[in-house]
């Protein structure tokens, strides 16, 4: 280590010098009963030793370091230094600064206020804690200052000075590797290891140390044999005990009343109080202080942080205790059976996954919000299996995709001990309380909480509505104020003057530019600027941007709105749309980070100005406000199975009028937590004509991800109503086709099971059919449809008695999804991006729903005229189209074929990033039937427990 002239001059401040004869000391010397010569020349080494010590550790934690950063390139490992005294000196800043970048590390000191109360130290340190920049925390307070609380306040993992009570007891274990030993402490040993030839059976008194310091020196010297005693210096028996002692420890400052003299002479002294680079000790004897040569193990606790840092960064097998199970007969409902099961903690469970403390946001005992610098930290990590489930075209009732879902999970994970994830959109309160019920499975294969999954969750819905709306309130308020007002009264109002300074805000700095207007100083536009920058011009009649509301509310589907006398006369007709429809919950789906989702929401089209211009949500400078309603919401939510096996609950878009398909960015997180090996299922809505065709060519597209398995899901049930069956009317009774034997209904229908095998077979994609039983099916029924299956194309097909049985009766269904991974896959798109807008409409039309043609409204195709214009025509296809037909008409069962499919509007979500053609008559805003589910819900006012959810 080559050491400067100015850190030279350090080291002698540090250092106290030997008292040399002839100078006119009068204090005894440090070791009497040698030649002054000889204690100068000892002295000098004792020094120099040190400095030779501190160097060595320098220059080793400057090598760990650099291998660390080469492995690592960005690690940038910084030290915070809190200082909260007006006795810190500069100098020991210097040697903090100092010996930091010879190492290569980066130090932040921070000085509190003069006479900073405790909760104001706790605040700067809890600060520190959650920077993710600052990798150490060290305290430099007043002796007074050092209590419990601020002690422990420091994480543990960035307590580099080993005053946590954590660090304390990982070092009485003798868990050195895993904790920050205190670097004064161990400056103490290495000094008493140079100075004494051994300290095995000397007794060392340690003298005014307290708290951390008086617990590691004692842990340490004690393993080293050391006999050690302990008092402050008001002790009576301090003399006493000065007098025995071969080593006097000093951690504070001696008071002036307490003589040297009560020292016995040829007692090695060890300062390690706070003063250390004081001129005068007090002592008149020479001392060996641990002030510079702590400060190097500091660098070096540092540099161990770092390199534990890494090691908890990287990915974590995990070690997951999953829930027992004990099924009933008859099933129980299912909040009865959700009620049944204790779940674990969440915090429990993600710990169990290999989540990070700080990755994680409880809200409640049983759900959290992951954050998104997970992906960072595991970026490198292979990313596991990919299955979709998908359905045939269900009946009212649905057919149980939810349930298959968290059974197979249970099923992989509980019983065939394989890491996997289930990825479920969150149920909209809209079917909660009108006609479908909850979404969070059923029977002993569902999420639990079940009434927590189904009602809020953790508001993103609520989020979306308010984001939604308050774009919407942009909208129609920017409309009157233009309308009102001159260029130069909405010119002051959009850019007023505030204290004196008017300034444009970065949005409206955006907007200047897109505009081509190179002016940043707002007293500079000139009038026809002026006019471009402040007239959107908004043509009312082209406003595609709704407002919604999370309920179904059929009188909300067309309203008047600006009826008031407030509003001057502008009114128009509007409409409401379910919360779930919104663009903005689409976008939330198909995000892949906190910035992507913010340039989405700023390129959503709200209308056309009067010259067929679009006007995006930017141009409204209401980006920045939907991104901050939106910042939690975009953090998938974390929950568990009636098994214990992890659930992301995260967005929740319908299929018939948008993607319907849970979130992009809690796939990615799932994919990398299972590991390699594991296995992420994640569920897209209604058939695999809606649901599954919008995956691949819309979701896969976005994530960049490839699916694995598609898991088809069907039902006896279904099939009997596509054969010919009576209708499935939600609320009546089955009629008697469908709870008795009929094998000719059932091998009829099965034509409908046979075509989604074909629509999945067309992405490349290997099928296996999970059909899920219920009582009332036969044994020849359930094999008819599997040998059906599987002479039709699937890789295999099975049944599924999950609802039953749980995680165990989803077992075949585990072990054909993973043995039809493995196999060589050819995944494909059905279209390439760059056809006509038309001509993508029609594949999907003539491919997946069996259609001859399609037939644009006047409507549809001067909106796709204007689209491709416009420059949107590249984007990928959503059809809002009914679920209950693979055709437009819900009554046409089976395979309908022939049929010429109706566009009657084409839409565009440019900041999710589809266009959306409508089929038919398609509403976006559903109803209450005429009883809804909302009868049977209940609030025990005593236990406040939730009934009648189902």
């Amino acid at each position: 280590m080559r050491f400067s002239a100015l850190r030279r001059l350090r080291w002698e401040a540090a250092v106290p010098l030997t008292l040399r004869a002839g100078r006119g000391e009068t204090n005894a010397p440090l070791h009497a009963s040698s030649p002054a010569p000889h204690r100068s020349t000892a002295s000098s080494t004792g020094r120099w030793g040190k400095q030779q010590a501190a160097g060595e550790i320098i220059q080793s934690s400057k090598k760990v370091l650099a291998s660390l950063q080469r492995r690592h390139p960005t690690l940038k490992p910084t030290l915070a230094i809190v200082q909260a005294n007006d006795e810190e000196r500069q100098t020991m800043q210097e040697i903090n600064k100092s010996f930091a970048e010879e190492i290569g590390l980066h130090v932040v000191h921070i000085c509190l206020p003069r006479g900073s109360s405790e909760h104001e130290i706790i605040g700067e340190i809890l600060r520190l804690n959650e920077d993710p920049t600052i990798h150490g925390v060290a305290l430099h307070l007043s002796e007074t200052a050092y209590s419990s609380r601020i002690l422990n306040a420091v994480k543990p993992e960035k307590d580099v000075d080993g005053v946590s009570d954590v660090n304390l007891g990982c070092l009485v274990r003798g868990d050195i590797y895993n904790c920050s030993v205190s670097p004064t402490a161990s400056a103490v040993l290495e000094l008493l290891e140079k100075l004494v030839v051994s300290i095995d059976g000397k007794k060392v008194l340690l003298v005014g140390s307290r708290g951390p310091l008086e617990a590691s020196l004692q842990c340490l010297l004690q393993r080293k044999g050391a006999m050690t005693m302990s008092c402050q210096w008001k002790t009576q028996q301090l003399q006493s005990k000065l007098h025995q002692a071969d080593v006097v420890v000093v951690g504070s400052t001696k008071p002036e009343e307490i003589p040297v003299s009560w020292i016995r002479p040829g007692t090695t002294i060890i300062n390690c109080s706070p003063d250390f680079l004081s001129g005068d000790h007090g002592y008149g004897q020479v001392l060996e202080a641990v002030g510079p040569l702590a400060i190097a193990m500091r660098m070096q606790n540092m540099v161990k942080t770092s390199e534990r840092w890494i090691q908890s960064q990287k990915y974590r097998e995990w070690n997951l205790h999953c829930l027992k199970l004990q099924p009933l007969s008859p099933v129980p409902s299912d909040i009865e059976i959700s009620r049944g099961q204790s779940p674990k903690a969440v915090d429990v469970l993600a710990k169990e996954i290999g989540l990070l403390a700080d990755e994680i946001e409880i809200y409640g005992q049983t759900k959290a919000k992951v954050r998104l610098s997970l992906l960072e930290r595991l970026k490198d990590q292979p990313d596991g299996k990919y299955v979709l489930v998908a359905g045939i075209t269900p009946t009212p009732l649905g057919e149980g995709k939810s349930t298959v879902t968290v059974g197979l999970v249970q099923a992989l994970t509980a019983h065939l001990n394989v890491n996997s994830f289930a990825c479920l959109r969150q149920p909209s309160q809209g079917p909660t309380f009108g006609v479908k019920g909850g979404a969070a499975g059923g029977g002993y294969a569902q999420v639990i909480p079940m009434e927590e999954f189904n009602l809020h969750l953790t508001g993103d819905i609520h989020a979306i509505t308010a984001a939604n709306n308050l774009l919407a309130a942009a909208v129609d308020a920017r409309i009157l104020h233009e309308s009102t007002q001159s260029d130069k009264a909405l010119y002051n109002r959009l850019v007023p003057v505030v204290n004196g300074v008017r300034e444009f805000s970065s949005i409206q700095l955006s907007r200047l530019k897109r505009l081509g207007i190179n002016q940043t100083n707002p007293g500079t536009l000139a009038a026809d600027e002026i006019s471009k920058f402040v007239r959107l011009d908004i043509d009312p009649s082209t406003i595609t941007w709704q407002r919604v509301l999370d309920t179904n509310d059929r009188f909300l589907r067309k309203i008047t709105i600006g009826q008031a006398n407030t509003e001057k006369g502008f009114f128009r007709q509007a409409q409401f749309d379910i919360a779930v429809a919104s663009e903005i919950m689409a976008i939330l789906a198909l995000t892949t980070s906190l910035a992507d989702m913010k340039e989405r929401l700023g390129k959503m089209v709200v209308a056309n100005d009067k010259n067929g211009q679009p006007v995006t949500a930017e141009d409204l400078g209401v980006t920045g406000a939907l991104a901050v309603l939106m910042k939690d919401a975009i953090k998938p939510t974390l929950m568990q199975t009636l098994e214990g096996t992890p659930v992301f609950v995260h967005a929740g878009p319908f299929a018939n009028i948008a993607h319907g398909n849970s979130s992009v960015l809690a796939d990615k997180i799932a994919l990398k937590l299972v590991g390699e090996e594991g296995f992420v299922v994640t569920e897209a809505g209604f058939g695999a004509d809606i649901g599954m065709e919008k995956f691949f060519n819309i979701k896969c597209r976005t994530s960049g991800l490839v699916p694995s398995v598609v898991v088809l899901v069907a039902t006896v049930r279904a099939l009997k109503m596509h054969g010919g069956g009576p209708n499935v009317t939600a609320g009546v009774p089955l009629k008697k086709e469908y709870t008795e034997e009929n094998l000719q209904l059932v091998a009829d229908g099965c034509c409908n099971l046979q075509k989604q095998i074909q629509i999945a077979q067309l992405f490349g994609v290997p099928v296996v059919v999970a059909l899920n039983v219920f009582k009332t099916d036969s044994h020849a029924e359930v094999d008819l449809v599997c040998d059906i299956a599987k002479q039709s194309g699937a890789f295999d097909a099975v049944p599924c008695n999950h609802w039953s049985a749980g995680g165990k009766g989803a077992v075949e269904l585990a072990q054909a999804v993973r043995k039809a991974a493995s196999q060589e896959n050819s995944f494909k798109y059905l279209y390439n991006l760059e056809l006509p807008i038309t001509e993508k409409i029609r594949t999907i039309a003539q491919k997946i729903y069996g259609a001859e043609d399609i037939e644009l409204s006047p409507a549809a195709e001067s909106q796709i005229s204007r689209y491709s214009q416009q420059g949107f025509g590249n984007l990928p296809i959503c059809m809002a189209k009914t679920h209950l037909s693979l055709s437009h008409q819900p009554e046409r069962k089976g395979v309908p074929t022939g049929f010429i499919l109706p566009i009657s509007d084409v839409r565009a979500s440019i900041g999710a990033g589809f266009i959306y053609p409508l089929v038919g008559t398609m509403s976006t805003m559903p109803g209450l039937p005429t009883r809804p589910c909302f009868y049977d819900i209940d609030l025990d006012p005593v236990t406040e427990q939730v009934k009648g959810l189902f």
